[in-house]
Parts: C-alpha cells; structure tokens; sequence
C-alpha cells in the first residue's frame, strides 16, 4: 500500500513499507545484516549498506510519511543527522542564527568545529521574530531551530520565521525531536530539513542510538551522496530493525508520555516546594497559545525550580525511588537530570537555563505512582 492509502498516522506506522509480498508474508521485515550487495545477475539497485540498505529504508519510509516529507534518512546517531544537515547548507564564512538554549552538542558543533571553517553564530532567545530579524547578516546561511527547546521548553514560531527566512534565501533546519512527528509537523510551516534523534522517542526502548533528517527528495539524494556516504555515519541494519520495531507503538507511547507529562506537570505547580515548571502543555505556560497552533499534543519532557539550595535539591534528585538519574530522555522508564544544579549566575545567563532547573523525562510508570514519589522526595529535601 502507499502511503497515501492509509487513514492515520497509527496505520502506516504499522504497515508501511513492510511489504509482506516482497519479505515472504514475514509480518517482520527481515534485517538485512550485512554490508555488501552483489549484482551479478540482478541489478536491484542496492551496493553498500553506507550508501542504502533494504531494512533502513523501511524505517525511513514510516517516518518520512509520519512527517509528511518526500524522503528521510537515517543517521547512526542524532548528532550525525544535525551535523550533515548543517554541512549540506554551511560553506567557508556562513552565518547562522540559533537559540541560545537548544542542545549544547548541536551549539558546540557551531561554535567550535565550524569556527576553523570561519563560521560565526549569533545566539538569539527565538520568542521573537524581531530578535531573528535583527540578526540577519549578507552571509546568513541557516536558521537552526528547536522547538521546544531543551531544558526550558520555549517555543519559536516556526510560521513566522520559515516565512522570514525565505524572504531573505535563508534556509531553515529544526530539531523536532520534543514533539516527534505525531505532534508537530514543521514541514508543513515552511521548514526546510527536520531533524531527529531517534535515540528518543522514536525508539522509546533506550537502545538504540540514531538519528534522522527529513525534506525533500532533491536535499535528501544529495546528503546521501556527500554528507551521509562520505561522513560514513549511516544507522546500521540491526538499529534500523529495532527503529521499525518501535515505531509501531509509537502513538500508543506517545499518548501515554503526554497524559502523565500534564498530570505530573500540573502537580509540579502546584506544589508548595517548587517556584516554577516549564512545560508548554500546561495553560499557564506563556506561549501556550503558539504551542496549540503548531502542535496537536504534548510529549513528557518538562522542568522544574525546586526550593531549596545545592545541597537540598541533590538529596531531593538521589531520594527518588522510581527516577534514574541521567541525561537522556524519551525511553520508557523515568529519569531526572539536573542541568541547573551546576550553573552560576553568569552562565545562567549565557546559556537560558535557570539555576537550579531539574529535568524530568516522565515515563510509562503510573501517573499516580510518578507523583507520589516526586511530592515525598520534595517535602523531605528540608528535612
């Protein structure tokens, strides 16, 4: 079936491109485990799996139609895709503008890798299309998006600055990795590439590492000849099976993130030891009228100030019973990070993100369960 035969998003993450005819009726596509296509009596249009591999492909498929792209590609991490969609666009003394709060590696491979290439970047907060306009120069190449972005969760108006960027022959890149394609769409405002981490919530397990890019078919073939195949970090076979797998209950996870990401974000603000939550779902949240217009649902990625000094808010972090500490998010199981519990004043500022903010990546637990153990480990942070 094609794409366009399919009714919901939840029906072509099930069945397209799995190709039950072509695979021997397997209800699971097989992995293609290996590196090298011969062709000695067929030409089937496959060589080396770091240029395309049959198993990938499938997974590239369910997500381009999930973002409503022409194509996608797959990446052996997120960092990969955000760094070849970069390069597609940046040449020798590019300008580019990007948030001041979006993922410190994604900042870091501006700031500092293409710095020796003479690449500059002006940091903006991106609540105002006034602040991007302001920013542009003659050689402004990319504005780099991320929406909402890490940490604080503010949103860009993705509309209103496709439209500015196109005024001005800029091209626009976003990481929608927050959101997945299920609730968010920025092709369909004017955005040039998506990026992912599949790392997230398009695998949802913890295991796997990947990113991906999405546009259209003409971007897409030409990252695939130079910065995919020349770069070699294509996602190997095996992940891409795994992707497959998970993105067959994606909406069903989704559905769960966001139902206890609104519950646990609601408790949040109105607890007494917390002074502020940052999550674009909730109707206090200053954009949330923007988030409406550009998302049809919430993820369960979301912050919050407990009260309380250093001291206090790592006894609060270590006493929960049902969080893991680390960096990543979008899996199953719930984790607490704690990104401002390490900044001062000065680089609070610089960098967006207030002292003291915790990150929680809410799971697949019990709402109920999530809570209980965030209320006894916030009132016994002062005791």
């Amino acid at each position: 079936m094609d794409k366009d035969d399919f009714k919901s998003k939840e029906d072509l993450l099930a069945h397209l491109g799995d190709d039950y005819d072509r695979f021997l009726g397997a209800i699971v596509p097989p992995i293609f485990q290996n590196s090298l296509f011969t062709r000695k009596t067929v030409n089937h249009g496959y060589t080396y799996t770091r240029v395309a591999n049959p198993t990938t492909e499938i997974a590239e498929m369910k997500i381009a139609a999930l973002e409503g792209g022409e194509e996608a590609r797959c990446f052996s991490s997120g960092m990969a895709a955000i760094s070849a969609a970069l390069s597609y666009y940046l040449e020798k003394d590019s300008h580019v503008i990007c948030p001041r709060a979006a993922y410190v590696p994604a900042k870091a491979f501006l700031e500092t890798y293409m710095k020796k290439f003479g690449c500059e970047v002006t940091l903006v907060s991106g609540e105002s299309i006034e602040e991007f306009e302001q920013a542009i120069r003659p050689n402004t190449k990319v504005i780099y998006l991320e929406s909402p972005l890490s940490n604080i969760f503010s949103l860009q108006d993705l509309q209103a600055i496709s439209a500015l960027a196109k005024s001005y022959g800029i091209a626009t890149i976003i990481d929608n990795t927050w959101a997945t394609p299920l609730y968010q769409n920025p092709l369909a405002y004017g955005i040039d590439l998506v990026v992912h981490s599949a790392s997230k919530y398009l695998g949802g397990h913890s295991d796997i590492l990947g990113g991906v890019i999405v546009g259209s078919k003409q971007i897409l073939e030409s990252i695939t000849n130079n910065e995919r195949s020349l770069f070699g970090a294509v996602m190997d076979p095996h992940q891409s099976w795994l992707l497959i797998r998970s993105l067959r209950t994606l909406a069903v996870r989704m559905r769960q993130h966001e139902e206890n990401g609104k519950k646990v974000a609601a408790f949040l603000e109105g607890h007494s030891r917390v002074s502020a939550v940052y999550y674009p779902g909730l109707p206090s949240h200053p954009q949330y009228e923007l988030g409406c217009r550009q998302m049809s649902g919430y993820s369960g990625l979301l912050s919050f100030v407990p009260k309380g000094d250093k001291q206090q808010i790592m006894k609060m972090m270590k006493g929960l019973r049902y969080f893991e500490e680390g960096p990543s998010w979008g899996g199953f199981e719930s984790l607490i990070n704690s990104p401002g519990l390490w900044v001062n004043e000065e680089t609070s500022l610089l960098s967006g993100i207030p002292i003291g903010l915790m990150r929680i990546s809410v799971g697949l637990e019990s709402a109920d369960s999530i809570i209980e153990d965030l209320d006894r480990a916030l009132v016994g942070m002062t005791r």
